[in-house]
């Protein structure tokens, strides 16, 4: 049986598929994870959205450690703040915000912009029902962010959207 193993810690035979969604698909179309393991192996019909969702839990599951760290704040004055100070390292903004409001802020010097997660998501992570504009401060935190942010956006490019992007566009 084959399992997301995002975290790489479940112990068995590892087969490996890129963060992206494309050479997932075609290896779930096509078999390959029997041939990668070498015998007949069942991968589930939703192993892509499984993918997707894991990664997104990853991500929020380390945005809300930075924020239990005191590394992550959310709101647009703590976030305009934070940036004004140069503490920040990383912006994240809600994808579904408004063009108007995120123009207001340009990413940190030597850092990164995340605009992948939608308004729910991000809130999730912070506790609240939906959050808009949210930064970090630099440190190994800040990085793990950015990392499981790429692999995140990765799992959901290829033309197609996630089901809470879906959702709150039929909203």
């Amino acid at each position: 049986m084959i399992f997301p193993d995002l975290a790489a810690k479940l112990p068995g035979r590892g087969i490996y598929v890129s963060a992206a969604r494309a050479p997932l698909e075609k290896a779930v179309a096509k078999s390959m994870f029997s041939r990668g393991a070498k015998k007949q192996v069942s991968v589930p019909d939703d192993l892509v959205e499984q993918v997707e969702a894991g990664a997104l839990k990853r991500l929020q599951d380390t945005i809300a450690m930075a924020r239990k760290a005191g590394k992550a704040v959310a709101g647009y004055e703590k976030v305009r703040t934070m940036l004004d100070r140069g503490e920040a390292r990383v912006l994240l903004q809600a994808c579904d915000g408004s063009e108007r409001g995120k123009g207001k802020f340009s990413t940190p010097e030597g850092g990164k912009w995340i605009g992948h997660l939608t308004a729910d998501e991000l809130g999730l992570a912070f506790g609240r029902d939906r959050v808009i504009h949210a930064a970090v401060a630099a440190g190994t935190l800040a990085q793990r962010i950015v990392e499981e942010a790429a692999r995140l956006q990765g799992i959901r490019q290829s033309g197609s959207q996630s089901a809470a992007q879906k959702e709150s566009k039929n909203a």
